[in-house]
């Protein structure tokens, strides 16, 4: 299915979740934080919160400084 990733059109498999799409695209999830059609999806729902057609996400990484 197709989904708008950080403003890109993507081809992702169906039935993903946000975890499951972390896992996909091989991000970290601790270090992220993720949109999906503007509201913030928070770290305990990435298990359960599916991706759908059509959906716009955003993850946006977090870059430790020191």
């Amino acid at each position: 299915m197709q989904v708008r990733l950080n403003g890109e059109l993507r081809d992702i498999p169906d039935g993903l979740t946000v975890a499951g799409l972390l896992a996909h695209l091989g991000v970290k999830a601790p270090r992220v934080a993720v949109e999906v059609n503007e509201a913030v999806v928070t770290k305990d729902r990435y298990e359960a919160h599916r991706i759908g057609p059509g959906d716009s996400v955003e993850i946006v990484a977090f870059v430790g400084g020191g």
